[in-house]
């Protein structure tokens, strides 16, 4: 529950950034409620990434691979996470140019909605189960 509240709190925060950062980029004056609305979403942004993403994504990926490959797939799931965060903080800016700055945060809160429905079907919920409980239940799954 924990994934798909911070995702979904995720997306909603990353539309209304986008939203707040167009409004600002097409307007002449800048009005506080814009203001407020950007600076409110990037704290709701940090608070469910913190709540979500952030923790979750290292203690699943280090319960999901079977006992005697869990340290090479937590490995390439953190090698994979690093290298995907540093395109991304490496393209923010060059992506944002193109499609204006309220645009990336659009994309992204896209890219959550998606993320989301992910989690959601394909993502068994492992609280309470043993690591042999979760290495049968995605055994059953690949079966």
């Amino acid at each position: 529950p924990m994934l798909l509240l911070g995702s979904l709190g995720m997306a909603v925060s990353l539309f209304g950034l986008g939203l707040g950062c167009t409004f600002l980029q097409n307007s002449d004056e800048k009005p506080i409620w814009a203001i407020s609305l950007c600076v409110v979403a990037v704290c709701a942004t940090v608070s469910f990434f913190s709540i979500g993403l952030g923790p979750t994504t290292w203690v699943y990926s280090s319960e999901i691979f079977p006992m005697r490959l869990r340290a090479q797939g937590t490995s390439l799931a953190i090698s994979v996470n690093r290298l995907i965060s540093g395109i991304v903080s490496m393209s923010f800016l060059s992506v944002s140019e193109e499609i204006t700055f309220g645009g990336m945060f659009f994309v992204l809160g896209g890219v959550m909605v998606v993320a989301t429905i992910f989690f959601y079907y394909f993502l068994p919920e492992t609280k309470g189960k043993s690591l042999e409980e979760i290495e049968a239940l995605f055994e059953d799954e690949l079966h």
